[in-house]
């Protein structure tokens, strides 16, 4: 499977994402830009997860319809063409990284997958129901990690 290359200005892959984007900071999304985005592609669907939350996998962003033709998205906007869903805190949009007091690293992925026909989620999403609509969907795929603790 081909891959997308996903990066961001703010951190780099498996390094700290600075306080400024997480949720006790000014909650901002990072910027992120992408490259290698295969032909074909109808939309990309963009997704930040932390699987090291207590309870489970805690959605922190969730984007979909974002533009193929798109190279990326500033700070606190939303990628070109994209719709928010509603994440994990219950708010559309970005909820920026915010583990519990005293816990270890947890891990951030931000995934962005390429998609051969628009997905259908619904408006709160579970990271298993994104997982398993973009698994029959995906063409391309990339990811950046960043980790954070309080």
């Amino acid at each position: 499977m081909a891959g997308i290359e996903l990066r961001s200005s703010a951190f780099n892959d498996h390094a700290p994402v600075p306080r400024w984007y997480a949720f006790e900071g000014e909650n901002e999304s990072p910027p992120l830009t992408w490259s290698g985005v295969p032909d074909g592609a109808a939309e990309l669907l963009l997704l930040c997860e932390d699987p090291d939350a207590p309870s489970g996998t805690f959605v922190h962003w969730v984007v979909v319809g974002i533009d193929p033709r798109s190279e990326g998205a500033e700070t606190g906007q939303v990628p070109p063409g994209g719709t928010e869903l509603v994440n994990g805190f219950g708010d559309r949009g970005w909820g920026g990284p915010h583990p519990p007091p005293g816990d270890e690293d947890h891990r951030y992925f931000f995934r962005l997958y390429a998609l051969t026909e628009p997905c259908v989620l619904p408006d709160t999403p579970t990271a298993d129901q994104i997982h398993e609509a973009v698994e029959k969907r995906e063409l391309a795929s990339g990811t950046l990690v960043g980790v954070y603790h309080r």
